[in-house]
């Protein structure tokens, strides 16, 4: 799968691109990732400005349809395969696991990240790009949005994780849309919090009960939006025994 990521920050990924499972997927050619600085692509040589002041007034400055739009297109005939363009911005659709799971089976990924005042809406108007949004809440700028992005989507790569199930029972994930069930490792006690026993008994018919109930507690107390209609009537009165 191959990223390529629009930015005025190209540096800003230096640290994040060479640490953990995403460098190790560079390395095995699982993944691209691809930078470039729209500054580039400035139609002014000698400051390589691609911002301006808005029409009409007010705060701040905008980024230039011109220089982006002509950004996009270079880096689409870099490559025969069709990119999906994707706009980071706190007005787009949320970004959520069945999204990234979505943008998972895409060959090509390209991310505008914005900054300032956001980009000229003749951007969005010649390039249909689909908005995202990390949330309801403004950044400095898309780049981190785009880190996200690229981290839910990686690690749903065949190959990228040890064990291909670790995505498949995620809190939110294909295996499980509700939150996952608590997990324990060694010690067995630590100040009097024990391990609860069933997970101790190696019957994994009865360990995959607990987790499940586990689980749809867990998403009531919660996260009880993410239960469909029926469960949220369920008053479970034999509550699972967490430790």
């Amino acid at each position: 799968m191959r990223f390529d990521i629009v930015t005025l920050f190209p540096a800003i990924f230096d640290g994040y691109l060479t640490q953990s499972l995403l460098h190790k997927a560079i390395q095995r050619q699982l993944v691209e990732i691809h930078r470039h600085d729209l500054r580039d692509w400035s139609h002014d040589p000698k400051h390589h400005k691609i911002d301006d002041r808005p029409f009409g007034g007010g705060p701040g400055m905008l980024i230039q349809a011109p220089p982006t739009v002509e950004c996009v297109e270079d880096i689409e005939r870099a490559s025969p395969v069709p990119a999906r363009r994707i706009l980071l911005t706190p007005q787009g659709r949320r970004l959520d696991q069945p999204l990234a799971e979505d943008l998972a089976t895409s060959p090509r990924v390209l991310l505008l990240c914005g900054r300032y005042e956001g980009f000229d809406q003749r951007v969005l108007d010649i390039l249909q790009p689909e908005e995202i949004s990390i949330g309801d809440f403004v950044l400095n700028g898309g780049e981190v949005a785009a880190m996200i992005v690229v981290d839910a989507v990686v690690r749903l790569l065949p190959g990228v994780l040890g064990d291909e199930l670790s995505n498949f029972d995620d809190s939110f994930s294909r295996g499980n849309r509700m939150l996952e069930f608590p997990q324990y490792t060694r010690p067995r006690e630590y100040r009097g919090h024990r391990v609860p026993e069933v997970l101790l008994e190696g019957d994994h018919g009865r360990i995959a009960a607990w987790r499940a109930e586990a689980s749809l507690q867990r998403t009531t107390q919660r996260r009880s939006d993410l239960l469909p209609d029926q469960a949220n009537t369920n008053k479970h009165e034999n509550s699972p025994d967490f430790g």
